[in-house]
């Protein structure tokens, strides 16, 4: 069953092909239309977020007012993107008939093989679980068919990473999407994030996934043919928050970019739970392991 809309507070990690032009937002959920009412919650308890929030955050929820889209019936029409997610809405198959399929075989392989290796998704784990919100593969991640734009999302209502599994097709991009959105569910476990109310709060967390993620790499861009120097990386991650923000609200592009520039600066510097903007997969790795020895050292202080 859909949970209700009221209740959804979706982002979704997009395409950059299909964002060019601002469109309709689009939402990510959780797995093939599972009864959000029989899923326990990702953590303990929702007022306790925000106590391990970080600079980033702090400035962000004192931002005042959230930033809404003009209009009442903009907001009233607003699906949050479940439109580019069609398996939300559809009756979940058994497992015997999802196995024959290989797009699903092949999303678990690239998924497990991302959670068992991956230095990025494995300082997040750890980082939830240490925050009280452990994660576990079979409850909260789902691969999906999504819109032929998106690539994942994060669905809050279920607390559920959701892989496109028709889009991602190597193993570097299924690193990526779960790295993106494992930082927005570790968002939504350490603080009091009003997904779909507060524009600015949205933006502080898609800020901070193209910035820690990796989605704004040298090699990535360059695969992109996107090249500069000084300043490139605060600009990719500026660029690729703001289409994120545009992909998943009905909001204006004027908007978008407000809320980004206006949480910019402190959700930038906001590195937790990394400790740095890890810039490869060795960063990564080194993050990881000071991150492993951060209880050691607190206690011979």
């Amino acid at each position: 069953m859909r949970p209700h809309a009221a209740a959804l507070r979706l982002t979704a990690r997009g395409l950059p092909r299909c964002l060019a032009t601002p469109s309709p937002p689009h939402v990510a959920g959780a797995g093939p239309a599972i009864d959000a009412a029989a899923l326990l919650p990702l953590c303990p308890s929702a007022g306790d977020g925000g106590r391990l929030a970080g600079a980033g955050w702090a400035s962000a929820m004192e931002q005042g007012e959230a930033a809404s889209p003009p209009g009442g019936r903009e907001e009233e029409e607003d699906d949050l993107g479940y439109r580019l997610f069609p398996d939300r809405n559809k009756k979940q198959q058994s497992f015997l008939v999802r196995s024959l399929f290989t797009f699903h075989n092949r999303c678990q392989l690239m998924l497990r093989m991302t959670l068992d290796t991956n230095p990025y998704a494995q300082l997040l784990l750890e980082a939830m679980k240490q925050s009280g919100c452990t994660v576990f593969n079979d409850r909260h991640f789902s691969c999906e068919n999504c819109d032929g734009c998106v690539s994942g999302g994060f669905d809050s209502a279920t607390s559920q990473i959701v892989l496109c599994q028709n889009n991602i097709r190597q193993q570097s991009h299924m690193n990526r999407v779960v790295t993106h959105e494992l930082i927005h569910a570790f968002d939504h476990c350490r603080a009091h994030v009003d997904w779909f109310k507060n524009v600015k709060h949205l933006a502080c967390s898609e800020i901070r996934a193209a910035n820690l993620s990796g989605d704004c790499t040298l090699m990535n861009e360059i695969a992109r043919f996107k090249f500069g120097l000084k300043g490139h990386h605060q600009t990719c991650v500026r660029d690729r928050a703001i289409r994120s923000i545009l992909a998943v609200r009905k909001v204006s592009k004027e908007t978008a970019e407000k809320a980004v520039d206006e949480v910019f600066d402190a959700c930038f510097n906001d590195l937790e739970p990394f400790g740095r903007i890890p810039h490869s997969k060795t960063d990564a790795k080194r993050a990881y392991r000071d991150f492993q020895n951060r209880d050691r050292y607190n206690a011979n202080l």
